[in-house]
């Protein structure tokens, strides 16, 4: 069409500068993000998933052992201009939010937003890019009971985001997050102003990004996908790694003998 222009790709931003203490010693000295699953690290299955997706712009904000991430995506990517570090040195006194206004010269445009440990298989990051338009979109899934470390969601009887909180009441819960959120129009300036204002204050220091997504969640302005069927882990815990492995060896395995048939 004479005039058109073409939209710009979707680019993602992976959080993976934090250490992961609560997976003891397995963190002592590496990144969370490089952690195995099947012989894999967390962040080469995020990449790969992204890449498969047709998603060729991905930012990775590093914190702890930055050069041990910047090596592993150097010898297994090489330098084609996908895949951009920035580094948090605030990483062991804040939480993500600054780990976003690190990353937000990279939020120009339409972008995935991912927590670093939240391993997923293609399906669902599909999913999640081929939802209903919104300003934002919080991945989100159910499970019959929550637990006090999930990252839980009300939604309204039209499928928009009420709050995101890990304290909502059991009578409020309709869902879990992901841990994956598409900016998408004016989403992404939107994140952008709000996060801006959210770090003019003490408490923004010490905050997640889901905060922002609670604030711009009261203005309507993000709305749930649900990911029914698809595997997703988020690796918090030693037993998180175990749950993975099942989940991520049997997909591999399943995708081996797929394509040999």
């Amino acid at each position: 069409m004479a005039g058109s222009e073409e939209k710009p790709p979707v680019k993602a931003i992976i959080l993976s500068a934090g250490q992961g203490h609560r997976l003891g010693p397995l963190t002592t000295s590496i990144p969370k993000c490089l952690l195995p699953i099947s012989g894999k690290p967390i962040i080469e299955w995020q990449i790969d998933a992204l890449f498969s997706t047709g998603i060729n712009q991905v930012t990775v904000v590093t914190g702890f052992q930055s050069c041990l991430i910047e090596t592993l995506l150097q010898q297994r990517y090489g330098n084609d201009g996908r895949i951009e570090t920035v580094f948090n040195p605030f990483f062991s006194i804040t939480d993500n939010l600054v780990s976003c206004w690190i990353a937000r010269a990279a939020m120009d445009r339409d972008f995935l937003l991912l927590n670093g440990d939240t391993l997923f298989e293609e399906v669902l990051l599909a999913r999640v890019l081929d939802s209903d338009p919104a300003p934002v979109t919080l991945g989100v899934d159910q499970k019959p009971v929550y637990d006090a470390d999930d990252m839980k969601v009300q939604l309204d009887e039209n499928g928009w985001v009420r709050h995101v909180s890990k304290t909502l009441p059991t009578d409020q819960i309709n869902a879990e997050s992901v841990g994956l959120v598409l900016f998408r129009e004016r989403g992404p300036l939107l994140f952008r102003d709000t996060l801006e204002e959210a770090l003019r204050h003490q408490s923004g220091l010490k905050a997640w990004y889901l905060s922002i997504i609670e604030n711009l969640a009261s203005r309507q302005l993000v709305k749930a996908c649900f990911v029914p069927e698809s595997s997703w882990c988020e690796i918090d815990f030693p037993a998180d790694l175990i749950k993975a492995e099942e989940l991520f060896s049997e997909k591999k395995l399943s995708r081996s003998v797929t394509m040999q048939r």
